[in-house]
C-alpha cells in the first residue's frame, strides 16, 4: 500500500484505521485483547500499518485497551504508526471532576497528555500528536513551545492538528519551528464542503496531506433507507460503481477521496472483522475526473455552475 510522507521521518500508509470504537466491546468479548490484535494484524495484511487514536476515545479508555494488545503482541509496535491526539476535556473517566467540556491546550495540560498517552499504550514515542480541537483560549506562543519540546525530547515524532481552519493552522505554526505535519479534517462524499470552503485547497498549497475522519458519513455511505431516500441519485451511482469493480458503496465512497489530488488519508473504524478486511477494496476503484464530479454533483443535488 502507498505510504504517505508527513515528514522526512514519518510516513503513514494510505489508508488509516480508526480506533474510536475500539473500546466499545471490551467489555463484553470473551479475550478483548486477542481481538484488538487480530484487528490490527487484519489491517497489516492489507498493508494499512497507521492506527488513529485519541485520548478522549471510549470515554478516555481506548488507549488502555489498545496498550493491552500491545503488551501481549510486543511485536506488533514496529510494524505500525501511532497517532493520538489530545486538548478534549469532558467530565468524564479521569476528567470526571471537570465543570464542563472544555479544551485545554496549555503546556501543562498537553505534556501530561502525553505522558498518559504514553503510559497507557505502553510506548515510547507517540508517532504524530494531534491538537484535537481548536482552542479559541490558546496561547499560540506557550502551546507551539510545548510541542516543539515534545518532538526535540523524543516523546512525539511529529506534530499537527485536527479539525483546524487554516486561520487556527497558521497563528499555531507561526509560533513553532517545527513543521506542522497535518490536519484531521472532516472529509466524504456527503460532508464535502472541504474542497470547496478553502480547507483542502489551503493544505494542497502547503504540500501538506491531510487525513480525513468520517469518510462514510457517519455510516450513512455504507447503504441503507438513510441514503436510498435522502440521496437516490447518488445511490444508485454508488451502486453501479460499486457492482462494476466487484465491491460494495463503501469501497467507492473512499476511492472517490483517494482519487482526489490532495493526497487525502481516510480514516475508517469498524470493530467488524469482516469489514476490517475490506478496507483495502478501495483501491481496487478507478474514479476519473468525470466519475468524481458525477458523485459531487448527486452528493449536492445539483450541476456545478
Amino acid at each position: 500500500m502507498e505510504k504517505i510522507a508527513l515528514t522526512d521521518s514519518l510516513s503513514l500508509s494510505r489508508l488509516i484505521y480508526g480506533m474510536w470504537r475500539l473500546s466499545d466491546d471490551a467489555d463484553t468479548s470473551p479475550a478483548p485483547v486477542q481481538d484488538v490484535q487480530d484487528k490490527i494484524e487484519r489491517c497489516l495484511a492489507q498493508g494499512i500499518t497507521t492506527m488513529d487514536q485519541a485520548d478522549i476515545y471510549g470515554g478516555y479508555e481506548s488507549e488502555a485497551v489498545f496498550g493491552a494488545a500491545l503488551k501481549a503482541a510486543p511485536h506488533l509496535r514496529a510494524q505500525i504508526e501511532i497517532v493520538t491526539k489530545c486538548d478534549i476535556i469532558a467530565p468524564i473517566g479521569r476528567h470526571s471532576r471537570a465543570r464542563l467540556k472544555h479544551y485545554d491546550t496549555s503546556p501543562a495540560h498537553i505534556q501530561q497528555s502525553v505522558e498518559d498517552s504514553l503510559r497507557l499504550m505502553g510506548i515510547e514515542q507517540i508517532d504524530l500528536l494531534l491538537i484535537h480541537r481548536p482552542d479559541p483560549f490558546m496561547n499560540h506562543h506557550e502551546t507551539g513551545a510545548v510541542l516543539d519540546n515534545l518532538v526535540a525530547g523524543g516523546k512525539v515524532r511529529a506534530v499537527g492538528a485536527s479539525n483546524f481552519k487554516p486561520h487556527d493552522w497558521t497563528l499555531l505554526q507561526s509560533a513553532m519551528q517545527t513543521r506542522l505535519a497535518t490536519n484531521q479534517i472532516e472529509l466524504s462524499v456527503l460532508a464535502n464542503q472541504g474542497f470547496s470552503n478553502g480547507d483542502v485547497a489551503f493544505l494542497q498549497e502547503h504540500g501538506i496531506a491531510p487525513m480525513a475522519w468520517s469518510p462514510l458519513g457517519g455510516g450513512i455511505l455504507a447503504g441503507g433507507d438513510l441514503l436510498t431516500e435522502n440521496h437516490p441519485e447518488l445511490t444508485t451511482i454508488l451502486q453501479t460503481k460499486a457492482a462494476a469493480a466487484g465491491v460494495d458503496m463503501v469501497a467507492v465512497a473512499v476511492a472517490w477521496l483517494l482519487a482526489h489530488p490532495a493526497r487525502i488519508m481516510p480514516i475508517l473504524g469498524t470493530n467488524n472483522p469482516d469489514r476490517i478486511s475490506q478496507i483495502s477494496d478501495a483501491l481496487k476503484v478507478e474514479i476519473d475526473r468525470q466519475s468524481w464530479f458525477e458523485i459531487y454533483q448527486a452528493a449536492n443535488g445539483s450541476e456545478v455552475p
